[in-house]
């Protein structure tokens, strides 16, 4: 619920799983996806050195700013998550060959996501959280690889790694290290943490 007075609040972003994440919260948003070449700005930023954190934090300041200077005083939320594997970055896979492909890689592995939110206001950082769970995956055999690739589908090119994690993604790990709504996108405790100090939220 939100307050009288409180400023708007706008996702900046087309994920469905960071909007189900608020609204399920019960969070009052508008969404307004912003227009980021994502895949430039990983290359560039992985070219340098960067850290897969710099750059997640990069790229959701760059959604922020971008809608937040068309939108004078809302609140808008900008977030990124970069799948690191001992220092290689992996995208979302295209089609489920791909995918297929980053999960053999990953398989009796640890990684980590690199997993940023900030938010603007006017064109102005005023918050940014991060974090970065660690993850590994167990030595699954073929057989299920091939079950679970066709039992979850196309939906699996929604995802950094080719999982998910609320669903039938789970069975592939062994270790969970971290916080679980950042793994599926969005620190929503602090996310909400913010907002209730800016009486998005009721308190």
């Amino acid at each position: 619920m939100t307050k009288n007075n409180a400023p708007s609040l706008i996702l900046a972003s087309s994920s469905t799983v960071r909007r189900t994440l608020l609204e399920n919260a019960g969070v009052s948003f508008q969404v307004i996806p912003a227009n980021v070449d994502e895949d430039a700005i990983k290359q560039s930023m992985f070219a340098d050195n960067a850290k897969a954190i710099d750059a997640a934090l990069v790229l959701a300041n760059l959604k922020a700013v971008r809608v937040s200077n068309q939108t004078p005083d809302a609140l808008v939320i900008g977030a990124d998550q970069i799948l690191d594997m001992d220092g290689v970055w992996f995208d979302k896979p295209p089609d489920m060959d791909h995918a297929r492909s980053h999960l053999l890689k990953l398989r009796g592995r640890s990684h980590e996501l690199a997993t940023a939110v900030s938010i603007f206001r006017n064109g102005q950082q005023i918050w940014h959280h991060l974090e970065s769970p660690k993850l590994i995956m167990r030595d699954f055999s073929d057989e299920f690889l091939d079950r679970y690739l066709e039992e979850t589908g196309d939906q699996l090119l929604n995802s950094v790694g080719a999982y998910q994690l609320e669903r039938h993604g789970v069975q592939l790990f062994s270790t969970i290290e971290g916080d679980f709504f950042s793994i599926l996108g969005l620190p929503l405790l602090a996310v909400l943490h913010f907002l209730r100090d800016h009486n998005l939220v009721q308190s």
